[in-house]
């Protein structure tokens, strides 16, 4: 069944295979929002992951998640220390899942490593994205190395996502972009089930048809793809929101991420509706914003 019509309740419950499905089903409508879990709420008594899933997003995707001593602030506990994604999941009613990167410049806990993975597991995590924040580093190499252990450990326990959103300080690819088609095809190779792409209109270069190319490299092979804003623009304007929207489904993307650096931890609320509008209509927004997490 696709995601996009199931409830809170089955959202929580899903395996590897019944979300990648899921999603496959949905035919690009599909928003996720991504949160820091250390950075302040936005709106007071509310997590920002809370907060994104209210405007209409379909998966939260949590930055900043450290597996070894994990917090998401805004939840119950002071503040917020021990909150899992399972935590995060009963009260939001969607699929979470944790970025982690190949990288010796962020914490032991963040670290793409197949221990850390397994941990995000066990605590509830549905996928994780192998990806890089900015100043991190993170190579295309790098993450394809931490991919074939990680996929190694977790297997079909969980989902996983690889790619860059942005250059994360280590800079272009030769062609001027981030990800060739090449690339593409070996992330999967390497066990990627969904590839994960800047947004056409994002990083310099990343035009539609070049966007196109990799999304279809990954599909053709069997994998999903995910656009992403990573560039701060989930803080732009409405309009140019909406634009980055029907350029990614031009694109033919799978999954729509927008970032969380709308103003600092989480997209501007506004932006997630505008996007949901243009990519899934009010009906299928409207929905999920309004199913309460007991149905």
């Amino acid at each position: 069944m696709r995601l996009l019509d199931l409830p809170p309740s089955a959202l929580t419950q899903l395996t590897r295979d019944a979300l990648l499905e899921g999603i496959r089903l949905s035919e690009g409508r599909l928003v996720v929002a991504e949160t820091v879990v250390v950075a302040p709420p936005l709106v007071d008594g509310v997590s920002n992951a809370e907060l994104a899933a209210a405007f209409g997003a379909d998966i939260l995707l949590l930055n900043c998640y450290d597996c070894e001593d994990p917090t998401i602030l805004g939840l119950p506990g002071e503040p917020g220390r021990g909150q899992t994604c399972r935590d995060l999941k009963t009260l939001v009613g969607r699929p979470v899942g944790v970025n982690l990167e190949p990288s010796d410049l962020v914490p032991p806990g963040r670290r793409a490593t197949p221990e850390n993975a397994l941990r995000a597991v066990e605590q509830g995590a549905d996928f994780i994205c192998l990806t890089g924040n900015p100043r991190t580093m993170v190579t295309n190499a790098g993450i394809l190395e931490s991919l074939r252990r990680i996929k190694e450990a977790v297997g079909d326990r969980a989902a996983v996502i690889a790619g860059r959103m942005h250059a994360a300080g280590a800079g272009l690819s030769a062609g001027g972009g981030l990800i060739t088609p090449e690339e593409a095809e070996a992330f999967v190779d390497a066990g990627a089930d969904v590839l994960l792409v800047p947004a056409p209109g994002t990083v310099p270069g990343s035009t539609v048809g070049e966007v196109r190319a990799c999304v279809q490299a990954a599909q053709r092979k069997g994998a999903l793809a995910m656009s992403a804003i990573g560039t701060s623009q989930e803080g732009a304007d409405e309009g140019t929101i909406r634009q980055l929207a029907l350029n990614a489904k031009m694109a033919g993307v799978d999954l729509h991420h927008l970032g969380d650096a709308g103003y600092f931890g989480v997209s501007v609320p506004e932006n997630i509706l505008a996007y949901c509008l243009a990519v899934k209509g009010r009906r299928h927004t409207y929905r999920r914003m309004a199913f309460s997490a007991r149905r």
